[in-house]
């Protein structure tokens, strides 16, 4: 029997809700998982998270794909015109969980967020950190949709019939949005009653957990 192939949204340096969303789940060797994005800034232990995510990548198939905020890390590392917007949007928490400065920060976690993918394209989904351009192939996408474009819940269906699983779009609500062909799972962990969500592809069972321990399941409505 294959195994599972579950999605998990933003996590932003949500390190105590990532590690009982993975206890929920209970990973196998044979299931893929696909984190979408923004991993860091914002929340507590972006080092942490990190770290974790690099463990996993050793216990099942772990396939990452870039969101806006590590490219704005990446770019700010370099010296980049993000330095400042990026520590006002959680590079100050991200910088403290290493220890205060980029020179902190272990060459194996830059090595991770700079193999982040585009996008990951299954038979039956498209795994993406924020939206897609309409009438574009998947290869040709620009950055700024990729990673940037918020959805509007009026994208129109991918013309292929995959459905499109991503996150950015914060979902105050803690549910994700789903809407003919789409499902954001965006459901802003780093907020207070926020909550970090998992997809199970196959069932659509979705897990979340917050970072004060707590976790929950049921299905997208």
């Amino acid at each position: 029997m294959p195994g599972r192939t579950l999605a998990i949204g933003d996590i932003h340096g949500c390190d105590h809700a990532l590690d009982t969303l993975l206890t929920e789940v209970d990973v196998q060797p044979d299931d893929t998982v696909v984190v979408l994005g923004d991993a860091v800034d914002r929340g507590p232990g972006t080092k942490q998270v990190i770290d974790r995510l690099l463990q996993l990548r050793q216990q099942c198939h772990l396939l990452f794909i870039m969101g806006n905020h590590e490219e704005m890390f990446l770019n700010a590392m370099a010296g980049g015109e993000w330095l400042g917007p990026w520590m006002m949007h959680g590079g100050r928490e991200a910088l403290e969980s290493y220890g205060g400065s980029f020179d902190d920060v272990p060459e194996e976690h830059y090595e991770f967020m700079r193999s982040g993918l585009n996008y990951v394209d299954t038979p039956r989904d498209i795994f993406v950190h924020a939206n897609l351009t309409p009438g574009v192939p998947l290869e040709q996408q620009p950055g700024q949709a990729l990673r940037w474009d918020r959805l509007t819940a009026m994208e129109p269906p991918w013309p292929t019939g995959q459905r499109v699983i991503c996150g950015h779009s914060p979902q105050m609500s803690g549910d994700p949005l789903v809407f003919p062909g789409w499902v954001g799972i965006d459901t802003m962990a780093y907020a207070n009653h926020g909550w970090l969500t998992c997809l199970d592809t196959g069932t659509n069972i979705i897990y979340q957990a917050n970072q004060s321990g707590h976790s929950r399941t049921g299905y997208p409505q």
